[in-house]
């Protein structure tokens, strides 16, 4: 899980994207369009980016496809330290 977070979060152009909607779903379960808004990203590139995240395991959806929460999936918050310390790598470039 930890290679594939660094890979998911740093090794790809999306990453800094993804970071960002991270950090907002650790705050609280948001939709697409409310992380699409509050991020100030386009609805497809927040749709986009969630579903790397989803086929890496790193979020989980409930709901229906349009309505559905996404969150971060028990197996992240297993690996969360090692979030934190991308997230602060990030921040630093």
């Amino acid at each position: 899980m930890e290679a594939a977070l660094w890979y998911v979060l740093t090794g790809t152009r999306g990453g800094a994207n993804r970071v960002r909607l991270l950090r907002a779903l650790d705050q609280r379960p948001r939709n697409a369009n409310q992380l699409a808004e509050g991020l100030d990203l386009d609805y497809k590139t927040v749709r986009h980016h969630l579903d790397v995240l989803m086929e890496n395991g790193v979020v989980e959806s409930s709901g229906d496809d349009y309505g559905a929460v996404y969150l971060p999936t028990p197996r992240a918050r297993q690996h969360w330290e090692t979030i934190e310390t991308i997230m602060e790598q990030t921040d630093d470039t």
